[in-house]
C-alpha cells in the first residue's frame, strides 16, 4: 500500500502539483501530518515534486528567497550510479499553465516560449549557481536516499537545492546522510525524513538566491507501523560542524531560532525524547 501510495500518478487528479497545500502527495509526511506554519515564508509554493508521471517527493518552497524551506520523503537508499539529468525547474511556479512536471531550462524555452526571466522570476536558475565561492548546490534530498532512477533523477531540481558551505557539504553534513543515517535507520521498517533550511540575512549569488543560515534534518522511524524512534540534525552553514540531536532537541533548537514560534515537524506520536 506504502508503494502504491508513493507511486501514485501526477496526472490522474486533472490539476495543478504547486497549491497552497500537500493535499496532493501527503504520502511523504508520516500519518499525513505537515510542520506546522512557523516554518511557511511569505511568498511559499506547495510543490508535489513530479518525475517521469509519479509523484517523487514534496517540497515547501520560498518563491521570493529562491531556496526550499524543506524537502520531505522516505528514506529508500540503495547504492547505485548517481544519475547525472542536468538540472530541472519548476514550470507551475512561472506562469499559469498545464505542465505538471520538472522541465529543464532549455525544453521550457525551447517549446513552451518561456523567456528566462519569466523562469527567473519566481525561483532560483542554473546561472544563479555558477562561479560558487566556498558553497556547492546541496541537495536536501539527496539522490543517494533514493531506490529507483526516477526518483534519484528528481532530486536534481533546483526546487531542491540551497547553496551549502563546501566545507560542511562535503565534511560533516555528507557523513551524516550517508553514514550516521544508514546507522539510526537499521532496522526501521519505515522512514520518513524532512530536511530543511533556515533563511539566512545574506544573498549567495547576484542578490536572488538566499544563502540558508542554518541546514536542518529529522527523521521519524516506523518499526512495522509503529514509531520506535526519532532524530534530528543542525549545523551552521558557515563551518563544517553539525550537532546531532533528539527530535525534541532539534524542535526547541529551531524554535528558538524562529523567535520563540513553537515548531513542530511531525506527528505527536513520533518520539522526541
Amino acid at each position: 500500500l506504502l508503494l502504491l501510495q508513493v507511486l501514485a500518478s501526477c496526472l490522474w487528479l486533472g490539476h495543478s502539483e504547486v497549491g497552497t497545500s500537500f493535499a496532493n502527495c501527503p504520502q511523504f509526511f508520516y500519518k499525513e501530518t505537515f510542520p506546522n506554519d512557523v516554518l511557511q515564508p511569505q511568498n511559499p509554493a506547495w510543490i508535489c515534486q513530479c518525475y517521469s508521471n509519479t509523484y517523487q517527493f514534496a517540497t515547501l518552497y520560498d518563491q521570493d528567497r529562491r531556496i526550499p524551506v524543506y524537502s520531505a520523503y522516505i528514506y529508500q537508499p540503495e547504492s547505485g550510479t548517481r544519475p547525472d539529468p542536468g538540472w530541472f525547474v519548476e514550470p507551475q511556479l512561472i506562469d499559469t499553465n498545464d505542465l505538471k512536471e520538472m522541465e529543464k531550462e532549455s525544453y521550457l524555452i525551447e517549446h513552451y516560449n518561456f523567456t528566462i526571466d519569466q523562469i527567473k522570476q519566481s525561483q532560483a536558475v542554473l546561472e544563479d549557481y555558477e562561479n560558487l565561492i566556498d558553497l556547492d548546490r546541496a541537495h536536501l534530498n539527496p539522490s543517494g536516499h533514493q531506490d529507483r532512477r526516477e526518483s534519484k533523477t528528481a532530486t536534481f531540481t533546483l526546487t531542491n537545492i540551497v547553496p551549502m558551505d563546501n566545507s560542511l557539504y562535503i565534511g560533516h553534513w555528507n557523513s551524516y546522510q550517508f553514514t550516521t543515517m544508514q546507522e539510526k535507520s537499521k532496522g526501521c521498517t519505515t522512514t520518513y525524513i524532512i530536511t530543511g533550511a533556515v533563511p539566512g540575512n545574506t544573498e549567495a549569488v547576484k542578490g536572488r538566491v538566499n544563502r540558508p543560515s542554518y541546514i536542518w534534518s529529522a527523521a521519524c522511524c516506523l518499526v512495522n507501523t509503529q514509531p520506535r524512534k526519532a532524530w534530528g540534525a543542525i549545523a551552521e552553514n558557515d563551518n563544517n560542524k553539525i550537532k546531532n540531536l533528539s527530535l525534541g532537541e532539534l524542535e526547541a533548537t529551531l524554535t528558538e531560532i524562529y523567535g520563540g514560534r513553537t515548531v513542530s515537524l511531525f506527528n505527536n506520536s513520533c518520539p522526541r525524547q
